[in-house]
């Protein structure tokens, strides 16, 4: 397949030491004043560091948008992002101070306690310090994967540094991993390779985030697209699908968020016509790999499901950033001004899951008519053959945006899931690329967020962008079934 190069030798030439000089900013900014343990979280950012890392951030994203429609080769696309990635390999926890938790949880896991039991501070962590206050209480919320692979890191790693540098080593493998799984499936949903590359790779979030603040995200995303990429090279083989399920159901017992993506693996697991049997019989067997993974690493790390339980703590953040959350309080202030505040955002979180439910059937059920509508195509051997990638990464995807936008907790790397997955299967990018330059500006060095900072005015203003995306959904709904 012939990739296109739409960007200029020039103006690639320029993204690209663009691009590298604000790494090298955020990389001086998170030394100034990133995620250190020894500097708690204030709130406040120095000055210098400020200004470093609001310029780096914006040199990196204005590069990585100006290339969106392609990168020159996926050779170039995979040199410049790995090149971006230098000097934020030498940076401390940017953005962040998630790692400082893994940190913990898996210190005390090697130590013996349940972190599904008691928050860190109550285990007795000696790294506690180093953690965001309002998570030194709460249960881990991480599969028992994950924390079996931090407790790995705790114990190797010796102290905390030791500790925080294998889980960005883990982090770092995971993002390698994805990045070798997505010309195999680019090339499968016939996207460009070099243009899913360059979205994918060279995306400020993945660098900042995913490498730098070492999240667990990188991981699960390593896992997910390797057992993607078997079902699409290995659909309705009994061998496939089961390699298949065992790395899903290890992404799943990393993170939760990965359960979403499994009713469309079930579509990816088809061989053939797309009929109830054969979805039961292929779909079958990816489901019993899956459930037999997290049988057995529940079972090796003998805690259960305890981390279940902890998810709900997560809404323990409340933020603008999130949309529900946002309906939510100004619901609430405007209750206020008539005399009576009526906690609307508990309410608005449970309404946004309920309608998250809906649309995760809604896409799939569309997601399957449409393969069942190829089984009539003539030729349908080939033609299935090209749309089965495309249709399930698709709704995949979209499925994930679902549930980031409907979540009760907006985190900027929460984007970086969805951004991989239509990176390799939309043909239209900028509805997903601009909501991730925006995400990349939402963070501040040393871990706080800007969601910090008029509360009010970031709640009315998502409010309204609700309010608009859900009017132009309904428009273009009804103009679609309006006679012509």
């Amino acid at each position: 397949m012939t990739e296109p190069g739409p960007a200029s030798t020039g103006r690639a030439r320029a993204a690209r030491y663009a691009g590298l000089a604000g790494a090298v900013l955020l990389t001086v900014a998170g030394w100034l004043g990133g995620a250190l343990p020894r500097i708690p979280p204030t709130g406040a950012t120095e000055p210098a560091a400020l200004a470093c890392w609001l310029v780096g951030t914006a040199l990196l994203v204005g590069a990585w948008w100006s290339l969106r429609r392609g990168a020159p080769s996926t050779r170039w696309a995979y040199l410049t992002a790995g090149l971006w990635l230098v000097p934020l390999l030498a940076a401390p926890p940017l953005g962040s101070r998630d790692v400082y938790s893994y940190a913990c949880q898996g210190w005390a896991y090697a130590a013996g306690r349940d972190p599904y039991q008691t928050g860190v501070a109550a285990a007795g962590c000696p790294w506690v310090d180093a953690v965001a206050p309002i998570w030194r209480d709460t249960p881990a919320p991480y599969g028992p994967f994950f924390v079996l692979l931090a407790a790995l890191a705790a114990t190797l790693g010796g102290g905390l540094v030791g500790t925080v540098l294998l889980l960005r080593v883990l982090a770092l493998a995971g993002v390698l991993l994805a990045a070798l799984c997505l010309p195999g499936l680019a090339g499968a949903a016939r996207v460009p390779t070099a243009r899913a590359a360059w979205l994918a790779l060279a995306c400020p979030l993945v660098g900042v985030h995913l490498v730098a603040g070492a999240h667990n995200d990188a991981v699960l995303l390593g896992l997910l697209l390797l057992g993607l990429l078997v079902l699409v090279r290995l659909p309705g083989r009994p061998k496939g699908l089961v390699v298949a399920g065992v790395l899903l159901g290890l992404a799943v017992a990393v993170k939760a968020t990965a359960v979403v993506v499994l009713p469309f693996a079930a579509l990816a697991a088809v061989h053939g016509r797309y009929t109830v049997r054969a979805l039961l019989r292929d779909g079958g067997w990816l489901a019993g790999a899956v459930l037999a993974a997290l049988a057995a690493v529940t079972a090796l790390s003998g805690l259960g499901l305890g981390w279940v339980g902890g998810l709900a703590r997560s809404g323990d953040s409340k933020q603008w950033t999130s949309p529900p959350t946002a309906v939510g309080f100004v619901v609430d202030y405007v209750g206020e001004s008539l005399g009576r505040r009526p906690e609307a955002v508990p309410v608005a979180r449970v309404v946004a899951l309920a309608l998250l439910a809906v649309l995760l059937v809604v896409l799939w059920w569309r997601a399957w008519t449409a393969l069942r509508r190829l089984n009539d195509v003539r030729r349908r051997v080939h033609r299935l053959a090209a749309a089965r990638p495309r249709v399930t990464l698709f709704a995949a995807g979209v499925a994930l945006v679902a549930t980031v936008a409907l979540a009760p907790v907006f985190h900027p790397w929460y984007a970086t899931g969805p951004l991989f997955l239509l990176a390799v299967s939309a043909s239209r990018t900028t509805w997903f690329v601009l909501p991730a330059a925006v995400a990349s500006f939402l963070s501040l060095p040393a871990g706080t967020t800007v969601a910090r900072y008029g509360k009010a005015p970031g709640a009315v203003a998502m409010t309204l962008l609700v309010v608009v995306l859900v009017g132009v959904a309904l428009r273009a709904r009804l103009t679609a079934r309006a006679p012509r």
